[in-house]
Order: C-alpha cells, then structure tokens, then sequence
C-alpha cells in the first residue's frame, strides 16, 4: 500500500494547521468499491499509563468476515492528548501496521471519526486521505453533533447534524441496542459507508472490523515492546 508521508507535528498549532491544510482533500462521495474483496479494521490500544500504542489492522474477507490477515505496531506516543488531535498520536502506529500487510485492503474502516469532527476531519478523513483507499470511521459515542434516537430495529438510523449540515448517521446495528455513529472518511458516501457498517455488524453491535482490530491491539500491547 502506497502511504503519503506523515510526521508527528511539535506543536498543537502545528497540529490543526494539517488538518486545515489536508481537509479539502476529503472527498466525501462515491460506492461502496467494486469489487470489494478485502476489508480492514483499524484499532489502537493504549498502556495505562499512555506512553505506548499499539495499533493493528485486521483484514477480513468481504463475504464471509473471516480474518484473513493481521498486522500490529507498538509505538512511543509522541503527541499529548488533546481533544480533536487523537489522530496524531495513533497515525504512526497504525501506519506502521498498514506497511506490513501482504495484501491490500479494498476498504479501511477505523475505530473512531472521520466528518463527524469539529474540524471535519477525524482519523477516517485523514488515514483515507494518506492511504487514498475508501475509508469510513464508525465510533461507540457521539464526538460532536445532534441527533433524532432512531428507531429500535436493525438497520434503523438518523442523520448527525452540527450547525445545519449532516456529518453522519447513528445506526442501529442490532435490535434495542445502543446505536454506533457512522461518519465519512475518504472517497465514499455516508448511505454506502451507512449500508456497509451494517453488512459488517450481523451479530453485534460493533462491526467484525472494529472488533477484530480492537483485540488484535490489545494482544500486541500486552506482548510487546516499544519499536
């Protein structure tokens, strides 16, 4: 996979400057990608102490969900938190284990925020823009924005909205369960990324891709060390 460089900016100032400055990039449009034959997810996992991160990526096959390969980095976290600005601190990581993969994933699908961002630009937007494949972030919690509760049947969602414009959907992945928020990243539509996020979730409420990823990045935390 052919990757943009990234640096870890010194400054929060330096920080949001990138954003601003990657933002019209984002090309929030587009289908689901045809053919879809390998999708993946996107996760970090952090020691309790938050010197360390470890991110992983974990590939399924679009049909039957089945893992077909994982890769995961431990890296030192080289940026404070600030809200907004998780990106910064988790990007090398998982930049790292997108380097390793042997095959190359049609569709990424992070843990996290894509337009659904104060900035409209979240780890989605800005992993699809240095990564250029179709990615969508689908996050447990709500970052920003304002919603209807959808209705209570699998597949029932409403639009997220902040200052007028839609910047994502809440889904209801399983029936009277709590919904997930689905958010563009990068070269796909919010109804394609809406359709897919529910076609990952057959059993629970986080799509295979989200939970995959996460327990690949909590195993390569508690085994590893720093790179």
């Amino acid at each position: 996979m052919k990757l943009e460089p990234f640096s870890v900016p010194a400054t929060e100032a330096e920080a949001i400057a990138e954003q601003d400055r990657l933002r019209p990039l984002v090309r929030a449009e587009g289908p689901a990608p045809e053919p879809l034959r390998w999708i993946a997810g996107l996760d970090v996992a952090y020691a309790v102490d938050e010197s360390r991160v470890a991110g992983a990526v974990t590939v399924l096959d679009a049909t039957t969900l089945e893992v077909v390969e994982t890769a995961t980095a431990l890296r030192s976290v080289d940026f404070p938190y600030v809200p907004g600005l998780l990106a910064f601190r988790e990007i090398p990581a998982l930049v790292d284990a997108l380097d390793k993969l042997t095959c190359v994933p049609d569709l990424l699908v992070c843990d996290g925020y894509g337009l659904a961002h104060p900035r409209r630009f979240g780890l989605a937007c800005h992993l699809g823009v240095l990564t250029d494949v179709p990615t969508f972030g689908v996050a447990k919690t709500t970052f920003i924005g304002t919603f209807d509760e959808p209705g209570q049947a699998r597949g029932d969602r409403s639009d997220l909205v902040d200052e007028d414009e839609v910047i994502g959907r809440v889904l209801r992945t399983q029936p009277n369960i709590k919904p997930v928020f689905v958010s563009v990243g990068h070269h796909i539509s919010l109804d394609a990324a809406t359709d897919l996020a529910l076609r990952l979730a057959p059993k629970y409420r986080l799509p295979e891709t989200t939970r995959q990823s996460d327990q690949a990045s909590r195993r390569a935390l508690a085994a590893g060390t720093v790179n």
